[in-house]
């Protein structure tokens, strides 16, 4: 293990450590949006014996795919990891963070590069809905086409992460709704996560998502304060 992988799993073992007070993640009298982003926090402690029904997963899905996305491209791919066997090798990979054993999925959310192949699809059942003339989606279908076509690798992976990071907190905000809990993850080894679980070239990972039942709450929320974080109209 290098230095850096040393230190990075050492900082994450810590935060796992801190001492936080052992009480169960607050149960939602409202599903309320304002409601339900207030009390969201990030968990790291699940009920391993928790099994997540199907349907609610497709449903957290399905309201998360709802986020907007350049061009409307819908970059977002997820692979979902239940089996414990397969969570057992993504703990090492993911520096051994309990939540990746303990929790009932980990969603790893990627970013398809060559997202913009489907613009013919999208803006032909649009089409079809009649709620676009097929002359201008087809101009728009090319437009697209000549335009995330000739970009380069790296914007196009930042225009994939942007949607990524959207379509993720769409997704932790329906888990909470739902009466779950979730924790986004960015500490794990990007290459060795691809080479082990055979993400194609054109998927980005963005990032992983540890999604259960909580059994211990997460840190109380504590942020900057509001007006140093706002500029009027240009620096």
């Amino acid at each position: 293990m290098s230095t850096k992988q040393s230190t990075s799993e050492e900082y994450l073992n810590k935060v796992n450590e801190m001492d936080i007070p052992n009480i169960q993640p607050k149960e939602l009298d409202s599903t309320d949006f304002f409601t339900v982003a207030r009390e969201r926090r990030s968990v790291r402690y699940y009920d391993p014996s928790y099994k997540l029904d199907d349907s609610v997963l497709r449903e957290i899905l399905e309201t998360a795919v709802l986020a907007p996305s350049s061009s409307n491209l819908q970059p977002w791919r997820f692979l979902v990891i239940r089996e414990q066997e397969k969570k057992e090798i993504l703990l090492p990979i993911a520096k051994n963070q309990k939540q990746v054993s303990d929790a009932s999925a980990i969603i790893a959310v990627l970013g398809d590069i060559d997202a913009y192949k489907n613009a013919g699809r999208i803006y032909g059942e649009v089409v079809e809905q009649g709620r676009m003339e097929k002359e201008f989606a087809d101009f728009y279908v090319n437009t697209i086409n000549e335009h995330y076509g000739s970009l380069s690798e790296e914007h196009a992976t930042n225009v994939a992460l942007i949607d990524g990071g959207l379509v993720s907190m769409q997704l932790m905000l329906a888990a909470k709704a739902k009466g779950l809990d979730t924790v986004p993850m960015g500490g794990y080894d990007q290459k060795q996560f691809i080479e082990t679980f055979n993400v194609p070239a054109n998927l980005k990972p963005v990032m992983l998502i540890a999604l259960g039942k909580g059994v211990k709450a997460g840190f109380e929320k504590n942020r900057l304060p509001l007006d140093e974080l706002i500029t009027e109209e240009s620096f």
